[in-house]
């Protein structure tokens, strides 16, 4: 089996000579400070050797309640946000078919995915759509009481209960949450719904290789042992012992590091793939939430080109100097497309004449990636052998270790995320929620002095 592999040259030519190396003392520092529990967040690590430990039986058991869902389920509802959805959305973007809304898959349920807004047209659409047919939800929470998600479980809970009888609606509702404790816990055995545990040890942004990722993959239709076998074996590829030059995920974080510390502080994620745009959004979630603390921090940003070279391709060539990027190439598309002649050639394009579309996008990638080195913007380049279930597993373990190496180096806590907590207590302040009389009392007074 190949490997994804990955290429720092036009990214380290713009650090002094040496300074990748330089890190390496560092990041097998940071990497031993994982491994040994040492590091700050030393409770959130489950994730760290994650992919070893899943058994056969545990992936039989995920895909057997997978099966129910696929043969008694039109649509299924994934309820859940940020890392609680992010991972598997990533997955099944990538590689389901783009149009599969419109081509109407007799095989496969229609994955949806609610619980991470609040805006009342989407949820009111959603269940508008879901009228009159047969849906399961996966409600994935480990307290069962964050408001975006809570507030579509119960929603969602009551129409499908409403439209199949509420013994056919214990069958079609699975719980993802805590093992003891909770909201969600406490309902899914009040109910009788089949669920599944999120390990304590494993925060939401690295749950994906957990049954909050898993299990919706399984139910689109996707082989999660294929995913579990690619991240198994980038796990030993990364592992603390691999030599430095050859371990993909220290030259990562060593790289990002440097040109952090030599003022770049914007990493763009850029694909040529739009399938893979929602990989993009949780690897965002996973570095953003991971390293922005502490004042510190590099920004994650992502662009899908070629269609963002006509927004955003401007600033990244000429704007302030303060990025780099990250480029994911996919070396095989799935299909084969030829591109055509035209006998008028009114487009001058007939020099394309036979060809495949995906050479025109890799000139494309391949022109872009210099232009933007040449105009100062440092390059790495992760190439993917192609989009299916293993690669993607290796992507996923790949970038969650260079987070942590990454983290550790930038002298964070990785695992935890206390800013997130600021806008949840001014909402729950100003929705008068029970247990924040003072807060709302406060927030209406300080509301009120800067009208």
């Amino acid at each position: 089996m190949k490997s994804i592999s990955l290429d720092i040259t036009k990214a380290a030519c713009f650090l002094e000579a040496g300074a990748v190396k330089a890190f390496e003392p560092k990041v097998k520092a940071a990497q031993e400070a994982l491994e040994n529990g040492t590091c700050p967040g030393n409770d959130f690590l489950g994730w760290l050797h994650l992919p070893s430990s899943i058994t056969p039986a545990f992936l039989d058991e995920i895909q057997a309640t997978a099966n129910v869902l696929r043969e008694n389920c039109e649509a299924i509802v994934v309820a859940g946000i940020g890392g609680s959805y992010l991972g598997a959305r990533a997955v099944i973007e990538s590689l389901s078919n783009s149009f599969t809304w419109l081509i109407q898959d007799k095989k496969n349920p229609t994955i949806l995915f609610a619980g991470n807004n609040i805006g009342e047209d989407y949820l009111f659409e959603l269940t508008e759509y879901l009228k009159g047919k047969k849906f399961g939800v996966i409600n994935i929470s480990k307290s069962g009481t964050t408001t975006e998600t809570a507030l579509t479980f119960r929603l969602l809970k009551k129409q499908c209960e409403a439209q199949r009888g509420k013994e056919e609606a214990k069958k079609v509702i699975v719980a993802v949450t805590d093992a003891k404790r909770g909201a969600a816990r406490t309902c899914a055995d009040k109910e009788g719904y089949k669920s599944f545990i999120i390990p304590d040890n494993v925060g939401g942004r690295f749950s994906v290789l957990t049954p909050v990722g898993l299990l919706p993959i399984a139910c689109a239709g996707f082989d999660v042992k294929a995913l579990v076998s690619g991240a198994q074996d980038m796990e030993k590829a990364c592992g603390k012992d691999v030599p430095f030059e050859q371990n993909l995920a220290a030259q990562y974080a060593a790289v990002r590091n440097g040109l952090y510390q030599n003022g770049k502080k914007i990493e763009i994620m850029v694909n040529y793939q739009p399938k893979l745009h929602f990989f993009s959004e949780w690897w965002k979630q996973l570095y953003g939430e991971s390293e922005g603390k502490d004042g510190k921090g590099i920004f994650p940003a992502s662009v899908d080109f070629t269609t963002d070279l006509h927004s955003m391709g401007q600033w990244i060539q000429e704007g302030e100097r303060t990025i780099f990027e990250t480029v994911i190439s996919v070396e095989e598309p799935e299909k084969k497309l030829l591109f055509p002649e035209d006998e008028e050639n009114l487009d001058g394009l007939n020099f394309l004449a036979g060809k495949r579309v995906d050479e025109v996008n890799k000139m494309a990638e391949l022109g872009t990636r210099l232009a933007h080195v040449d105009g100062g913007v440092p390059n790495m380049r992760i190439s993917v052998p192609q989009l299916n279930e293993y690669y993607i597993g290796q992507l996923i373990y790949f970038f969650e270790i260079a987070c942590g190496i990454s983290g550790n180096i930038l002298e964070v806590n990785p695992f935890n995320q206390p800013g997130v907590e600021a806008y949840k207590k001014n909402m729950f302040a100003l929705l008068e929620k029970p247990g924040y009389e003072a807060e709302t009392k406060a927030i209406k007074a300080r509301l009120e002095s800067e009208k």
